[in-house]
């Protein structure tokens, strides 16, 4: 088995990272320059797009598609979602993914969505789309219910990120998660070796 991780320790290769140590297989990781991106990557994805995974030939990239990827490579880590679990698991995952982060990036260039508008844009309101996300997180301890999965790692992320550069409030709903998400040892080995990778470029 070969599994290949192109990343960047400053980028959404966090997300797969910790996705990966959750899984607990071996990975060889490839630290990507943005001015300098190597031919395997470009190969594998040709927008150069970090993080991208190759799992034994298979290519796969967007950070949601590869959490879901890999919880359904490695079912020992547990980490895909059971039958009754499945709705969930891919609602609020793409819910994050699509909506959510348009509405953060609207945000963040400052776009203001007329209210006649509201319907062709997939979050409607900005403040819809976040009371969202809180509904998603406050009926459980995670996204599924009860149990950890990798919709977790990637909402997870996303409201860490977002919360972090301050697009998104810090609700106690979300504050709370968080620190639920963040006690994973999985979650800690993860920010380490980013963060050490982050130090080490910086003293070059």
């Amino acid at each position: 088995m070969t599994l290949t991780f192109y990343t960047n320790p400053m980028s959404r290769g966090r997300i797969a990272r910790w996705m990966l140590e959750e899984v607990g297989e071996r990975y060889d990781t490839v630290l990507v320059d943005w001015t300098q991106k190597p031919a395997a990557l470009l190969d594998a994805n040709p927008l150069g797009k970090v993080p991208t995974i190759v799992h034994d030939g298979a290519v796969v990239s967007e950070a949601a598609a590869i959490c879901a990827y890999l919880a359904d490579a490695f079912p020992a880590a547990g980490l895909a979602p059971r039958a009754e679990e499945r709705a969930s698991y891919l609602r609020w995952m793409f819910f994050t993914a699509g909506p959510l982060e348009a509405a953060m990036v609207d945000k963040v260039l400052g776009v203001e969505v007329p209210a006649a508008k509201r319907g062709m844009v997939g979050y409607g309101g900005f403040a819809e789309a976040v009371d969202t996300l809180e509904y998603a997180i406050s009926s459980h301890s995670y996204i599924t219910g009860d149990r950890f999965t990798a919709a977790d790692v990637y909402v997870g992320s996303a409201v860490g990120w977002f919360t972090q550069f301050g697009l998104l409030e810090k609700r106690e709903t979300f504050m709370r998660y968080l620190d639920r998400l963040q006690q994973r040892p999985a979650y800690q080995r993860a920010v380490a070796i980013d963060d050490a990778l982050i130090a080490e470029a910086a003293q070059r």
